[in-house]
């Protein structure tokens, strides 16, 4: 009994219309079930690679996994396709839409190359074995790298003090007077005391304070600060301060300058992009 195909069509006469022998027509069937079978397997695992990236970064848009794919993984694959599974998974972030407020506002600051404009800011989490602990940052605005941090039991200028001085020390090594280093912070009574405005003026670092009317003014450095938040600090629940310290410094030194990838940069980490600024300004230079 021959098998129909379509309209009533047996094989045998479809293979004939279109010119092509019987076994070459069920050999494209199988073709096309075996393409099914592994486009259905590929699927499977982009969906578990998807939620494994989910896991470990639960406040990722589609925008920011589809980069990642791309560009750390290097999956080939559409931003459209990322929506679509992570839709149909139920792994979309949900939007909390403020209404705007419009007030008149300055521009911040725009850093044009490495080591110009600092930001400095400071956040307070609970660690259950000693109550509040303490995390300043130092942020380049230009290549998105934390520079320098310090994490503390106490809030004072001192530590203020301490995670510039990190960052003092790794990009200026022969000493940061006369470099045109600007840092910019809130009004805080950390960076406001006059023994933290001191060292800066012996340092020559000029400060820059933001306004109650400008709050962009440190926007970069308290996105930041936000990132550490959903990356690192509402994820864990620290046991000790210890605990939280070698967390913290392994998220910021290998995970986050090594390996975080920013839309503004390229796509690329701060570190892989300041060594393309850097390679590309003495190629200039040469």
């Amino acid at each position: 009994m021959e098998i129909l195909v379509h309209n009533g069509l047996t094989v045998k006469n479809a293979c004939k219309i279109v010119g092509i022998s019987r076994s070459r027509y069920y050999a494209l069937k199988k073709q096309k079930t075996e393409n099914k079978i592994i486009k259905k397997t590929m699927d499977a695992e982009l969906i578990d690679k998807i939620k494994e990236i989910k896991e470990h970064h639960p406040f990722w848009g589609y925008r920011r996994i589809h980069a990642w794919l791309l560009h750390r993984e290097k999956i080939e694959i559409g931003k459209k396709k990322v929506l679509s599974i992570m839709r149909e998974h139920n792994l979309l972030v949900k939007q909390v839409i403020h209404k705007a407020k419009r007030v008149p506002q300055r521009s911040k600051p725009k850093a044009d190359r490495p080591n110009q404009y600092w930001g400095i800011d400071m956040t307070k989490f609970l660690v259950s074995s000693v109550g509040w602990v303490y995390l300043v940052i130092v942020l380049d605005w230009y290549t998105k790298k934390i520079v320098g941090w310090d994490l503390s039991l106490r809030s004072r200028s001192l530590e203020w003090k301490k995670a510039l001085d990190m960052a003092i020390v790794r990009e200026f090594p022969t000493g940061v007077r006369g470099k045109g280093l600007r840092l910019i912070s809130d009004n805080g009574s950390q960076p406001t005391s006059s023994s933290f405005m001191n060292d800066m003026v012996t340092l020559g670092i000029e400060q820059i304070f933001t306004s109650y009317d400008n709050p962009k003014g440190n926007a970069d450095t308290e996105r930041m600060m936000r990132t550490i938040k959903e990356e690192v600090i509402w994820l864990n629940e620290f046991s000790s301060y210890d605990e939280a310290k070698r967390t913290i410094e392994s998220w910021i030194e290998e995970d986050y300058n090594k390996k975080y990838i920013h839309s503004v940069l390229g796509y690329k980490s701060p570190i892989e992009f300041e060594e393309a600024y850097y390679k590309e300004h003495f190629k200039e230079a040469a």
